[in-house]
């Protein structure tokens, strides 16, 4: 195992790693869900045309579904469980699990999806050796059932999602299903684990985008999500709260002046009175510059947080090109809210 600056975790099942080098490593963050996570381990042990280690990162399930998971590895000469010392949430678990592995591709995969197809994993590979400047490879993520786009996993502006089937160069990435170029990941510093989760792949983009990458959407490689195609956001427990935060701080991060926060900080405000969870994006905004003054860049790494003119241009082009003027984000922003409430 290569663990990076973490401590090694508590090896489960499985092998304690691969025979040999590996193209690709698959990561599965894993936290109850047993019988959909076991699935998706499935998935990506079928997946075929390349070498590849499946690695399942468990964060705190309980004694009878780390027990499942433990069951579905046993003897697998291809597939690892771990588990970690506690919840580092999405960020800080892509983080651990990332550093098990040495292929030079990372395929993140959801512990409620599966690969659309046997050959995905080696589709994405191929996609990232044939562009070198490609940091990652943003999949389409389909509704598992119905094999529909799975709007509550569409972080891209509305305007391309006529295109969900095409290829485009986007400023961002959607967790569920997403391969990541390994020499990138580790050069740009990885995730943020303050993020805990919310926005951790913006932030990475941002990072890889101003080191001269790109982040691919590629609409023929796919993963099936096993979610509502419609209403997937909770509007309990503190997602609002984390959603806020992270989006404030990661402006913060990058040079926004508080002050120049404040039309998005009132929309979410108005958001988060609609749907019941004021308080939540109340507390967000202070926390949200304590951990900005708390944040301090890896050495070597502080001009990632400065983005240069050709970041600004490739975010222009690849984004706020398709999004209109900031009123009009903000004035869709409090408007896409609206109709959720009766939905959540």
């Amino acid at each position: 195992m290569s663990l990076g600056p973490y401590p090694a975790p508590e090896h489960v099942a499985g092998a304690h790693g691969p025979a040999g080098g590996v193209d690709a490593d698959v990561i599965i963050l894993a936290m109850d869900r047993a019988e959909e996570t076991v699935a998706a381990i499935t998935s990506a042990r079928a997946q075929a045309g390349l070498s590849k280690h499946v690695w399942i990162a468990d964060q705190g399930s309980k004694p009878q579904n780390l027990a499942r998971l433990a069951a579905a590895v046993e003897g697998a000469p291809d597939a690892t469980l771990v588990r970690l010392d506690r919840n580092w949430g999405v960020a800080g678990g892509r983080n651990r699990a990332t550093a098990l592995g040495r292929g030079r591709m990372v395929f993140a995969l959801d512990n409620d999806a599966e690969f659309a197809d046997a050959d995905t994993l080696a589709r994405a590979l191929r996609a990232l050796d044939a562009e070198p400047d490609i940091a990652t490879i943003a999949c389409r993520i389909l509704v598992f059932d119905t094999g529909a786009e799975d709007l509550s996993s569409w972080g891209y502006p509305a305007g391309l999602l006529p295109r969900a089937a095409e290829s485009f160069d986007v400023a961002t990435f959607v967790g569920a299903g997403h391969a990541i170029r390994r020499r990138d990941f580790e050069r740009t510093g990885g995730y943020d684990d303050a993020l805990f989760f919310c926005w951790e792949e913006f932030d990475f983009a941002l990072r890889a985008i101003n080191a001269g990458q790109r982040i691919r959407y590629r609409g023929d490689i796919a993963v099936r999500h096993k979610v509502s195609g419609e209403h997937r956001f909770a509007w309990s427990g503190t997602r609002w709260f984390h959603f806020v935060r992270n989006r404030l701080y990661i402006g913060l991060k990058y040079g926004l002046a508080p002050a120049s926060l404040l039309p998005r900080f009132l929309a979410y405000q108005v958001k988060g009175a609609r749907n019941g969870v004021l308080a939540q994006g109340l507390k967000a905004g202070p926390a949200a510059l304590g951990l900005w003054r708390r944040f301090r860049p890896a050495p070597g790494m502080e001009a990632l947080y400065r983005l240069t003119p050709v970041a600004r241009d490739y975010l222009a082009r690849n984004d706020a090109a398709h999004r209109g003027g900031l009123s009009r984000r903000v004035r869709a922003e409090v408007l896409a809210a609206l109709p959720s409430a009766k939905a959540s």
